[in-house]
């Protein structure tokens, strides 16, 4: 994980939006390095990392697209997702998981790659978001944070599912193809 990926998440999450709240980390594999620690010193009720594979950090292996069937609807206050994103065939079906499983309030917090940023195959290599998609992709969403990586291709966001949350149309957003 790129270290600009940690110091959007120490900057971005503030005490109060973890101390004594349920996080989901969706894509929790620490393959080179993790959210975890970061999030964990801040005191969360419950902190389960998911993936679909076993490894470091991963509390349950679960795809992604069974978020909502395993842990019910508006179960978390905060589901983090870092460097996942790009890693997933059919991301529309994921985002909408990821939107469904935070509570009304509950924050999403997403970082992932960029046009620009080379080809990393592990496991594979799908999508490069833009600002811009990202905008288009959470516009159900109050978006409070909206940045670019500043050390490599790449967005960060940080956003809050509104009360009265409708869940949007993304079949007509398009993002890049690797």
């Amino acid at each position: 994980m790129h270290p600009s990926v940690i110091r959007f998440i120490e900057n971005a999450l503030l005490p109060a939006d973890i101390k004594g709240k349920r996080v989901l980390e969706v894509g929790s594999l620490d393959v080179n390095g993790s959210a975890r620690p970061t999030i964990q010193r801040l005191a969360p009720s419950e902190y389960i990392g998911v993936d679909n594979s076993a490894g470091k950090s991963v509390d349950m292996v679960l795809d992604a697209s069974q978020l909502v069937s395993k842990f019910g609807v508006a179960s978390f206050d905060l589901v983090v997702s870092t460097e996942m994103l790009e890693h997933v065939e059919d991301w529309k079906p994921i985002v909408a998981q990821l939107k469904e499983v935070v509570k009304p309030n509950g924050l999403l917090v997403i970082t992932t790659r960029s046009p620009g940023f080379p080809y990393h195959p592990y496991p594979i290599d799908v999508w490069r978001y833009t600002q811009g998609d990202i905008r288009a992709i959470l516009c159900d969403l109050n978006i409070i944070l909206l940045m670019d990586d500043p050390l490599a291709p790449g967005v960060f966001v940080k956003a809050r599912k509104p009360e009265s949350f409708k869940m949007a149309d993304l079949s007509k957003v398009s993002v890049h193809k690797v």
